[in-house]
């Protein structure tokens, strides 16, 4: 990235020195998304072929459509790849912290992009009797596997089955991971869930962890849902680089700035005080740029990566999900 530098007066919140570097040599939204967003961990599972289990069969018949809907966003350039049916091996790494009735709620699966990645993806189901799904798009260097303990305990917490996928490059999906493939990957997933398990629009729930808000602003942005969930969210890539901008170059990466006023569904934002990653400015910005933003979530003294540990965390969420979506979602 480039280095702020200069002591010349400032413009937009940038040096002239720097905007000077910006129009004259603008860094690439791949470049600047590579820089910030990518580090995939080595994998910490596999999907292993199960001969023993017959393929799920679609939501095909009519019945399924006219009670799901299904059929309006079948398609739209991704599919559900009929590989036949898998089974999760978790490596050590993983850090499993259930047995094997947990394991036993996993289904895995693998679907196709509309780049031609295949994503693999995750349906637990953690409540049997649960109204909504989350769609959960993680943060940034780690997997599915490494994710699953966590993505257990917040289903069984707050009472809703949790759907996930690994973006391209990332455990077992292929391709590399770039911004274009960000939200590839997100409209796969969206489209498995609503093909393969026959869940409407208005029972899932968007959640984005970090960099996981991107895809999740930009799928909120084009598709309505029961509500959005935007745990430590950015605003734009340059904004975190350089903490200053504040107006959307052409070559920025990660504009969701600019995307968070197009949600029509409930939006909820939760960001630490503390964030040494994203600050805590970023949360407050698209705040206040959502019209849809419900009571946020400002923990005070949390950081990046442990927000989860505080009590306020579930407790919010529970009463976003359990009573507020309730009131809306009769």
């Amino acid at each position: 990235m480039l280095e702020q530098g200069g002591c010349c007066g400032r413009m937009n919140g940038l040096s002239l020195s720097e905007l000077c570097c910006l129009f004259c040599c603008p860094p690439c939204p791949s470049r600047i998304a590579a820089k910030l967003a990518f580090l995939p961990p080595d994998p910490s599972y596999t999907f292993l072929p199960d001969p023993e289990v017959a393929p799920a069969a679609p939501c095909g018949t009519q019945a399924q459509r006219s009670q799901t809907g299904a059929a309006s966003t079948a398609g739209s350039g991704s599919s559900v790849a009929a590989e036949g049916r898998w089974k999760l091996h978790l490596a050590e790494r993983a850090d499993f912290q259930y047995g094997q009735a947990e394991l036993d709620m996993m289904e895995v699966l693998y679907t196709r992009s509309s780049r031609g990645n295949r994503i693999g993806c995750m349906f637990i189901r953690c409540a049997p009797n649960a109204r909504f799904t989350v769609l959960f798009s993680h943060g940034n260097a780690v997997d599915l596997g490494q994710m699953s303990s966590f993505y257990i305990g917040l289903g069984t917490r707050i009472n809703c089955n949790i759907f996930s996928y690994d973006y391209s490059g990332y455990g077992v999906s292929s391709g590399k991971p770039s911004e274009k493939d960000l939200y590839a990957d997100v409209d796969a997933a969206w489209h498995a869930l609503r093909t393969r398990f026959c869940i409407s629009p208005e029972n899932i729930i968007l959640y984005g962890q970090s960099i996981g808000t991107v895809p999740t602003v930009d799928l909120a942005s084009r598709y309505e849902c029961a509500a959005v969930i935007l745990h430590s969210p950015l605003t734009s890539g340059m904004r975190v680089a350089f903490p200053e901008t504040k107006e959307t170059y052409c070559f920025d990466a990660f504009p969701n700035i600019e995307k968070v006023s197009k949600i029509t569904s409930p939006v909820l934002i939760i960001h630490g005080t503390e964030d040494e990653v994203i600050d805590f400015s970023h949360g407050l910005a698209l705040f206040e740029r959502c019209p849809k933003a419900v009571e946020p979530l400002w923990v005070e003294g949390a950081g990046h990566n442990d927000i989860e540990l505080y009590s306020q965390y579930l407790e919010r969420l529970r009463r976003f999900i359990l009573q507020e979506l309730a009131v809306q979602h009769p």
